[in-house]
């Protein structure tokens, strides 16, 4: 018998509740980006920032993927 598989759901509840909540915010024109506090007009910016406060809060949100480390010298 194979083994028992593993949720496929990645997202957990709290975090589409962030994301919505940062969309909603983006759309009336009140969402700041962090450092420089400027308006956020971006759809993938709002989700992002959603997500981040998201993995601040401890909810199950997939770690972010990490750019390829360039190889020192040879």
């Amino acid at each position: 018998m194979p083994a028992k598989k593993k949720s496929s759901r990645k997202y957990g509840p709290m975090a589409g509740k962030k994301v919505e909540r940062a969309m909603h915010e983006e759309k009336r024109g009140t969402l700041k980006s962090g450092r420089s506090g400027n308006k956020v007009t971006s759809r993938k910016q709002a989700i992002a920032i959603g997500l981040s406060e998201a993995r601040k809060a401890g909810a199950t949100v997939p770690s972010k993927k990490s750019s390829p480390k360039k190889s020192g010298r040879k």
